[in-house]
């Protein structure tokens, strides 16, 4: 009881809470524009033309193959961004629109032929094909592995502390090597178990939520299927 009275003090527990928000915040933004752009690139690499599609695929294929992390850091120091917050973002939205759009292209590509034959006898151009038919559907069924990639970076969102951006990785760190000026002796096993503990904590509810929420989606989406099928 007294490792947890001197650990989460209200000072301490808010300190943790405003990293928790800035990670939420970050994942935030950082996916809204990452699938605005992905979705983007998965069209032009699904129906651009010769040179559109080839360049996508090389953005794509550099982000594929290089860590996450890596582009944390060199957004954090060369981008011409004005603050830490805005510069961090551009590294997730760089890395994940990347991800996004094979998702997105994926998607694309299940959708069947004959969706363009049947839009273009009824006049639709492609782009009120794709606006009007192709991209609902595709989103209804890439939603869950979009979701699973969302959850990806709101884990990953703990890059973040290693440019001492204070999301709720940094925070729980941070607090940990200031936790002997506050309890006059050195941190022991029990505190910082219950430091990261509750940092673990905090990310598994928001994740096990985002996952859960997602698993109900894909029991109605697959239950209306079987009843559109059988019907």
């Amino acid at each position: 009881m007294e490792s947890i009275s001197s650990v989460f003090t209200p000072d301490n527990v808010m300190y943790i809470m405003r990293g928790f928000a800035n990670t939420i915040r970050l994942a935030g933004v950082s996916i809204f524009f990452s699938i605005l752009i992905g979705t983007v690139l998965g069209i032009i690499r699904s129906y651009g033309n010769f040179v559109l599609r080839k360049l996508a695929g090389f953005y794509v294929e550099i982000f594929r193959n290089t860590p996450n992390l890596l582009w944390v850091m060199v957004c954090f120091i060369a981008a011409p961004m004005p603050t830490a917050f805005s510069r961090i973002c551009f590294a997730y939205v760089l890395f994940t629109s990347a991800m996004m759009a094979e998702i997105v292209r994926g998607g694309l590509n299940s959708i069947s032929k004959g969706q363009f034959e049947a839009a273009a006898s009824q006049g639709f151009t492609l782009a009120g094909t794709l606006w009007y038919i192709v991209i609902p559907q595709c989103f209804r069924r890439i939603i869950p592995t979009m979701m699973s990639q969302v959850v990806t970076v709101i884990k990953d969102t703990s890059f973040a502390a290693q440019v001492a951006f204070g999301e709720l990785l940094f925070n729980t760190k941070d607090l940990q090597a200031k936790l002997p000026t506050y309890t006059g002796h050195a941190v022991d096993f029990t505190e910082v178990c219950l430091l990261f503990g509750f940092a673990m904590l905090l990310y598994f509810l928001l994740n096990f939520t985002l996952s859960t929420i997602m698993r109900i989606y894909q029991r109605r989406l697959n239950a209306t299927t079987n009843q559109r099928t059988n019907n």
